[in-house]
């Protein structure tokens, strides 16, 4: 299994589902690139279709209590294109804070909460296709936040996943409807402290 670093990330990350191309560079920079119709989502309709083939670099927090951030800079291209901070217990039990293109070619974050089904939700549209985007574990709960400058941060959303035991962390691309799209994550950071409160902007 393919195995690699970044100074920022506490131990090696893991692909789960291969990338077209991946690159670390000199800045610690991770970029990713995916193939055709490639996403994480599980349609809550009551259908039975399943996507989870977006590629996606993980790694497990050593500690229970973290907050990982990234400036994401998307290759916008195809509809639902995004750069993505992933949560990841099981196939069936994860989260997603994307930045995304709209239907309406507009950059957005949006946010995926699985538990068995996905729940969708559409957040702020952004200008350009660069954004800073967090995730935060706080025990039993977990916050996802965006900035536009990396220094306020601005919450989406505040729920659990219920109980995790193997939980692990990272960035994905995705083009679930393109043929591929192509995501640099830099200014990587990770701080094994909790979160003190989610709505300050800090």
């Amino acid at each position: 299994m393919t195995t690699l670093s970044l100074a920022p990330i506490p131990g090696d990350l893991q692909w789960k589902n291969d990338p077209v191309d991946w690159k670390v560079g000199s800045d610690n920079s991770l970029s990713i690139t995916a193939g055709a119709k490639t996403d994480w989502f599980v349609e809550p309709s009551g259908s039975d279709w399943v996507s989870s083939n977006a590629p996606a670099a993980l790694f497990m927090p050593p500690v229970e209590k973290f907050l990982l951030s990234a400036k994401v800079t998307v290759n916008f291209a195809s509809t639902f294109d995004a750069g993505v901070l992933v949560l990841y217990e099981r196939e069936d039990l994860w989260t997603k804070l994307c930045f995304e293109y709209s239907p309406q070619h507009k950059p957005m974050i949006v946010s995926v909460v699985t538990r068995g089904l996905s729940d969708d939700c559409n957040s702020t549209v952004i200008d350009g296709n660069t954004v800073y985007l967090r995730v935060a574990r706080i025990d039993m709960a977990f916050a996802l936040h965006y900035s536009l400058d990396g220094k306020y941060w601005n919450m989406v959303r505040y729920f659990t996943l219920g109980k995790v035991e193997s939980l692990q962390a990272g960035f994905l691309a995705q083009s679930p409807t393109g043929e591929s799209c192509t995501v640099v994550f830099s200014e990587i950071a990770y701080r094994a402290e909790s979160l003190k409160d989610l709505r300050s902007g800090d």
